[in-house]
């Protein structure tokens, strides 16, 4: 992986930084180390990095920061990121901008957006027509995602081995 790391790969770097974020691998923890890596792997393209950064900027109270990596990260198809920011918004009270977001996070099979919109649905937020329609782009990209090995492994968490 060193190797990966030194020749730039973004997903190498990332996955570097989540290791010294944790203290995984015999790596000590180092969280100054971990955001170092994870600034690098958003530099050279890493939505996972700058997911993880709006995430930690979001901690810090840096919501500025933590906005910019979260749109950086849906831009590049990270759906988490695209749940976040309709988060952000719906807190700014801006619910037509929340609401696109979530939509097409929850188009694309990500759980919570699909569960915040449902939410909204439930306060009379969100409209029965965008509700249906999200929840059928929701259910056929779970079904798209399906496969027996996944379908294998959530048989056995669901039986409680793990």
């Amino acid at each position: 992986m060193m190797k990966r790391v030194e020749a730039n790969d973004a997903g190498s770097v990332y996955v570097l930084g989540r290791y010294y974020h944790h203290g995984d691998h015999g790596l000590q923890q180092d969280r100054a180390k971990a955001k170092e890596l994870c600034t690098r792997a958003a530099e050279l393209g890493s939505s996972q990095a700058h997911y993880h950064l709006g995430v930690e900027y979001k901690l810090g109270g840096d919501m500025k920061k933590a906005k910019f990596h979260y749109e950086a990260a849906a831009m590049a198809g990270n759906e988490w990121a695209r749940s976040k920011l309709g988060c952000m918004e719906g807190r700014s009270r801006n619910i037509e901008r929340a609401e696109k977001h979530w939509v097409i996070a929850a188009s694309a099979g990500e759980y919570d957006a699909m569960h915040t919109l449902t939410k909204n649905f439930e306060q009379g937020w969100v409209s029965r027509d965008t509700i249906d329609s999200t929840l059928i782009a929701y259910n056929s990209s779970c079904a798209d995602m399906r496969s027996e090995a996944r379908d294998a492994v959530i048989q056995i968490h669901s039986d409680g081995i793990t």
